[in-house]
């Protein structure tokens, strides 16, 4: 078994909460290249467990941080996703329920830190390319509704 899969992340007893942190900024969303399992090198959005006490919005903020120097406010909540990675036997190796927190962009020096192994803005338009990470397109496309419902005025007639 490697190092990481030695980890209270493998073979969990229930499944594990994170938080990802969507950032589209001047038609890029941030994502990262996973430095470890599961789904080792794919692109995701930066993000991580949550830690005992910590609001989910503050976990975002802090693994944002963390894997790109950069600071962002939290928006919303726009997507719940779950990864379940299974062994050759079956065996849930991994299970992960992830909240996916839309960001506002604040500002920071963009580089790759904690477990990523490389960080990019991405063009919106290249969120099908291969090794984006599967419902990375369909939670961008909630965000940017979001974000148009946002900045559209309300109708309160």
């Amino acid at each position: 078994m490697s190092e990481p899969e030695r980890s209270e992340r493998a073979y969990p007893k229930r499944p594990l909460l994170g938080v990802g942190a969507v950032l589209i900024h001047r038609g890029h969303v941030l994502l990262v290249q996973r430095g470890r399992p599961p789904r080792l090198g794919m692109w995701t959005f930066p993000g991580g467990l949550v830690e005992v006490g910590e609001p989910l919005f503050l976990a975002a903020q802090r693994e944002l941080r963390e894997e790109t120097g950069l600071d962002a406010e939290p928006v919303d909540v726009v997507d719940v996703y779950e990864v379940i990675d299974r062994d050759k036997t079956g065996r849930v190796r991994y299970h992960f329920v992830i909240v996916e927190v839309l960001m506002r962009y604040l500002g920071g020096d963009l580089r790759a830190g904690d477990d990523a192994a490389a960080v990019a803005w991405v063009p919106l338009a290249d969120l099908n390319r291969v090794g984006i990470g599967p419902g990375v397109a369909r939670v961008v496309a909630r965000a940017r509704q979001h974000l148009a419902d946002e900045a559209s005025p309300s109708d309160t007639s």
